[in-house]
């Protein structure tokens, strides 16, 4: 392990780490709003075969949901730059455990998130928009504002991407030694009454169809978890991650 520094030292480090985030997030916002209208468009793909034009209801709204959407992509865009400045301020103090394998951590939370997102954009989101705007009827026409809809969207897409992080905090854990797959398998029941309730708050309708769609790859992302905590936690008790090897 490195040399402990005095807190001068560690105030200077994230000083440094924070501007160095800040810059490379504004250059990704100043980016994302120069594509802000390709953006919208990507987005706005789910319902284009249902709605024709999304509204605006105040002068200030367009400008906002070019804001938010920018905002967003620059925070995806920012996230790898974000956790490389956030380890580079913590690696003095991590054991050659955790230096190890972060690389892998990172990777794995990248990765799935943007299984989760991709999943909530090509088959989550579609039938749940024909769904909502189907049950309207003949009587109703849709009318929805372009706020209203980036912000389901985002909330569909982060909470998809969050729940795929499910394998990942089960390898963390596991190797921590909080969880093993035995734990897992014996809380399967209440994993399932977990899920549903979850299923519920995330799923953007609440028709059975769509709820099975989102709890199917819930289950199996659990099933898969408990797969990877026994593959993690194979050989016996293991040392924490922030420890150093013997």
């Amino acid at each position: 392990m490195d040399p402990v520094l005095p807190l001068p030292s560690h105030l200077d480090e994230l000083r440094r780490r924070l501007l160095y985030s800040l810059a490379f997030f504004a250059c990704a916002f100043g980016l994302s709003f120069n594509y802000s209208s390709l953006l919208f468009k990507v987005i706005k793909q789910p319902i284009s075969g249902v709605v024709d034009k999304l509204v605006f209801f105040s002068p200030t709204e367009a400008l906002a949901v070019y804001l938010n959407i920018s905002f967003i992509s620059a925070l995806i865009l920012s996230m790898p730059f974000l956790l490389f400045q956030a380890w580079k301020f913590i690696e003095p103090a991590a054991g050659s455990k955790l230096k190890s394998n972060v690389f892998v951590f990172v990777g794995g939370v990248m990765l799935s998130f943007s299984l989760g997102v991709l999943f909530s954009y090509f088959i989550l989101i579609p039938p749940a928009i024909a769904f909502l705007i189907g049950f309207a009827g003949e009587e109703l026409q849709p009318l929805i504002s372009a706020q209203n809809y980036i912000s389901f969207v985002t909330w569909t897409v982060m909470g998809c991407g969050l729940v795929f992080e499910m394998p990942v905090l089960s390898y963390i854990l596991t190797r921590l030694g909080i969880i093993d797959h035995r734990l897992l398998r014996s809380k399967y029941r209440y994993a399932i009454v977990a899920i549903l309730i979850v299923a519920a708050v995330i799923t953007p309708t609440s028709d059975i169809f769509n709820m099975l769609l989102f709890t199917a790859p819930m289950l199996v992302l659990y099933e898969l978890s408990i797969w990877i905590s026994r593959f993690a936690g194979k050989g016996g008790q293991r040392p924490p991650l922030g420890e150093n090897a013997a």
